[in-house]
């Protein structure tokens, strides 16, 4: 079994609302000093059966296909 983990993120540039809400909330709560807040998806997941660079393949095509929209979010793959 293969276990893995994609994080989903905005890309720099495209606007951020709930991170912003994020941020308000935080100061509204007196945490000082929080210049930024991006927020992001992950994803855990465990593939049976697969070898590691069919996972790898797969893991890329589920991101392209379904968990990341790749017009305004980066995605990055980890496998254990």
């Amino acid at each position: 079994m293969i276990k893995a983990r994609v994080t989903v993120t905005l890309k720099n540039g495209v606007l951020d609302p709930q991170g912003k809400a994020i941020e308000g909330a935080l100061g509204a709560l007196d945490f000082s000093g929080v210049a930024s807040v991006r927020q992001g998806k992950v994803f855990d997941l465990e593939l049976e059966g697969a070898d590691r660079s069919k996972a790898e393949a797969d893991l890329k095509a589920m991101c392209e296909k379904l968990l990341a929209n790749t017009v305004i979010e980066n995605y990055q793959v980890e496998i254990a």
